[in-house]
C-alpha cells in the first residue's frame, strides 16, 4: 500500500516552525491557547538554522518546504530576514497567518523574502468570522489579506475554514466571495474538542450537518468552477472518500511532516498533542536523527486499535483517523469522521 511505502521511506516534506507563542487574536477554537500577551520569547533565528542544518543536503526532497506558524508569523520583526536566510540555504517556505497585519506592501515584502506559500484563515461571514477570531475588524483584515496574495501567480496559496454551527448555513456564500477575490482553493475542516474549543457546544457539527458539510464539498467539485474545494486529511470518511479531496485519506504527521515547536521540541503537525507525542528537543537532540529514529507512533499505529476503533472493519483505510484526534490520557479517538457518514444517519 502507498501508507506502507511512504512509512518506510519517511521522506520529510514539510517542517512546521512555530516560530512564536505571540498572538494578536484570542480564537475560540485555538488548540495550542495562545494568547495577545508574549507567553515567552520567540526561538532566535539560529537556533532555529541550526535544526535545520543537520539534515544533510542530499535528504532534502525539491519540495522540501519550512511552514512558519505560531501565534502570529508575522508578530516577528525578523519575519522577512528569516525568510532571506532560509532562501539563501535553497529552501521553499510559507507561513499560516491569521492575516491581520498582511497587506499589499507585505504581500510584495515577503515574496521578495522569497516565500512561495501563504494560508489564511476566514472562518465565515463578518459577523461569524469575528465571533470566532474575538477582535473587531478581523473580517475586513483577512479578506484584505485574501485580496493581496489571491491572484499571484508566484504562490501557491489558500484560505482555511473551521466549519461550526455558526458559519455552516454561510458556506455557499463564502464561496462566492471567495471566488471574487481570485482565491483558487478552499480547505474546509471541523473543529476537534481540543484547547479552547473543548467546552463550547458551538464549535462541533451534528452528524446530519456533517454530511451537509461533505455533500457541499462534493457538490462544488463536481460541478467545476474557478476554486476548487477541498476538506481537509483530518480523518476517513468512507463513502465520501476521493469525492471530497485528491486522494484517499492518509495522515502524514511523522511520516512526511514534523515541526519544530517554539520550546524546541521536535513533533510532527503541531496541531498534535505536544506533550505526549513530542520526540525531542533541538536543544538537546539532532534534529535529523530524531527524525530518523524516534518517530514509531506516527509510523506504526497498532496503537490505536482500541476503544471505538478496536473492532473497526475500516481500521486498515482509517488507522484511528488524524494524529490530532489522540489528545492527553485518553486510550480513545475524540472523533469519528466515518461513523457520521454511514449510510443510515
Amino acid at each position: 500500500m502507498l501508507r506502507d511505502n511512504e512509512v518506510r521511506v519517511h521522506e520529510l516534506n514539510y517542517l512546521f516552525w512555530e516560530c512564536t507563542t505571540r498572538c494578536n487574536f484570542r480564537c475560540r477554537h485555538c488548540g495550542s491557547d495562545c494568547g495577545i500577551a508574549e507567553r515567552g520569547k520567540d526561538m532566535p533565528l539560529e537556533d532555529f538554522l541550526a535544526a535545520v542544518d543537520t539534515i544533510p543536503k542530499e535528504s532534502i526532497p525539491k519540495n522540501f518546504t519550512v511552514v512558519l506558524t505560531g501565534g502570529e508569523p508575522l508578530l516577528r520583526p525578523d519575519i522577512l530576514e528569516i525568510g532571506k536566510e532560509l532562501r539563501s540555504r535553497g529552501l521553499q517556505w510559507g507561513i499560516v497567518s491569521n492575516g491581520w497585519l498582511y497587506d499589499d506592501e507585505m504581500h510584495l515584502k515577503l515574496v521578495d523574502a522569497g516565500m512561495g506559500a501563504v494560508t489564511v484563515s476566514l472562518d465565515g461571514l463578518e459577523a461569524s468570522h469575528e465571533w470566532m477570531r474575538g477582535i473587531p475588524g478581523s473580517y475586513g483584515r483577512a479578506l484584505r489579506a485574501i485580496g493581496a496574495f489571491a491572484r499571484d501567480p508566484r504562490l501557491n496559496s489558500d484560505v482555511v475554514t473551521g466549519v461550526n454551527k455558526r458559519n455552516i448555513g454561510e458556506l455557499p456564500q463564502m464561496y462566492e466571495v471567495l471566488c471574487g477575490l481570485g482565491l483558487k482553493q478552499w480547505r474546509l475542516f471541523t473543529v476537534i474538542p481540543i484547547g479552547r474549543a473543548a467546552g463550547d457546544p458551538e464549535m462541533f457539527l451534528s452528524d446530519e450537518e456533517f454530511v451537509s458539510l461533505m455533500e457541499f464539498i462534493k457538490q462544488k467539485r463536481t460541478q467545476g468552477g474557478p476554486m476548487r474545494v477541498t476538506f481537509s486529511c483530518e480523518g476517513y470518511l468512507g463513502r465520501y472518500e476521493e469525492q471530497v479531496r485528491d486522494g484517499r485519506f492518509f495522515c502524514h504527521a511523522g511520516v512526511n511532516i514534523a515541526s519544530v515547536l517554539a520550546d524546541g521540541r521536535i513533533c510532527a503537525c503541531p496541531n498534535i498533542d505536544r506533550d505526549r507525542f513530542s520526540q525531542g528537543n533541538i536543544y538537546q537532540d539532532n534534529l535529523w536523527q530524531v527524525w530518523q529514529e524516534r518517530f514509531q507512533p506516527f509510523r506504526d499505529r497498532s496503537w490505536a486499535r482500541t476503544g471505538r476503533c478496536e473492532k473497526c472493519r475500516e481500521w486498515r483505510n482509517c488507522l484511528g483517523g488524524g494524529m490530532h484526534n489522540w489528545h492527553g490520557d485518553c486510550a480513545d479517538a475524540l472523533q469519528c469522521h466515518y461513523s457520521k457518514t454511514l449510510e443510515n444517519i
